[in-house]
C-alpha cells in the first residue's frame, strides 16, 4: 500500500495545533498559579507543559520523517482564566478537543494502513486521557468535595 503522506501530515498538523495551544495555555496557567502562590498547581501544569513539548516534538518528528512540513504557526483557540476554576476547566475543555481529534486522526491512520502513525497517536491519546485529562477532572471534584478555598490552600504547599 502506498501511504498518501500528505494526507497523513495534514491530519498530524492537526494534532499540532492542539499541543501548541496546549504549551501556550498550560505555559499561561502555570505561570498565574506560580504567582498566586499556588506551588503544587503551578508545578504539575508546568510538568504539562513538558509532557506538550514533547507530545509536539513527536509529531514534528513524525511529520518530518515523512516529508512533510509542520505548520508551527496553527493554533487552537486560547481559552486563559483567571480564576483557578476556570483554568482547570478551560484546560479540561482543551484536552477533551484534543482527545477527540486524536481518536479521529488514529482512524484516519488506519484507513490508510499508516500503524507506525497510528501506534505513536494511542500513546499520546493514553497520555492525554489517562493522565492529563484524568488529573484535571479529579481537581474540579476535589474543588466540588472541598470546597475552593480549602482546595486552594492544600495547593499552597
Amino acid at each position: 500500500m502506498n501511504l498518501d503522506k500528505s494526507a497523513i501530515v495534514e491530519q498530524l498538523n492537526r494534532l499540532l495545533a492542539f499541543e501548541l495551544t496546549s504549551i501556550d495555555q498550560y505555559t499561561s496557567h502555570s505561570r498565574q498559579y506560580e504567582d498566586m502562590g499556588l506551588n503544587k498547581l503551578y508545578e504539575r501544569i508546568n510538568h504539562e507543559v513538558d509532557d506538550e513539548r514533547g507530545h509536539a516534538d513527536l509529531l514534528i518528528r513524525r511529520m518530518l520523517f515523512l516529508g512533510g512540513k509542520p505548520n508551527m504557526d496553527g493554533r487552537e483557540p486560547h481559552k486563559i482564566g483567571h480564576q483557578v476554576p476556570e483554568m482547570l476547566k478551560n484546560d479540561l475543555e482543551l484536552e477533551y478537543g484534543n482527545a477527540r481529534t486524536l481518536r479521529e486522526v488514529i482512524g484516519f491512520c488506519e484507513k490508510t494502513g499508516d500503524y507506525v502513525t497510528r501506534d505513536m497517536l494511542i500513546g499520546i491519546l493514553r497520555d492525554t486521557e489517562e493522565d492529563h485529562a484524568y488529573w484535571l477532572r479529579q481537581q474540579l471534584e476535589l474543588i466540588d468535595r472541598l470546597g475552593l478555598e480549602l482546595y486552594l490552600q492544600a495547593q499552597m504547599g
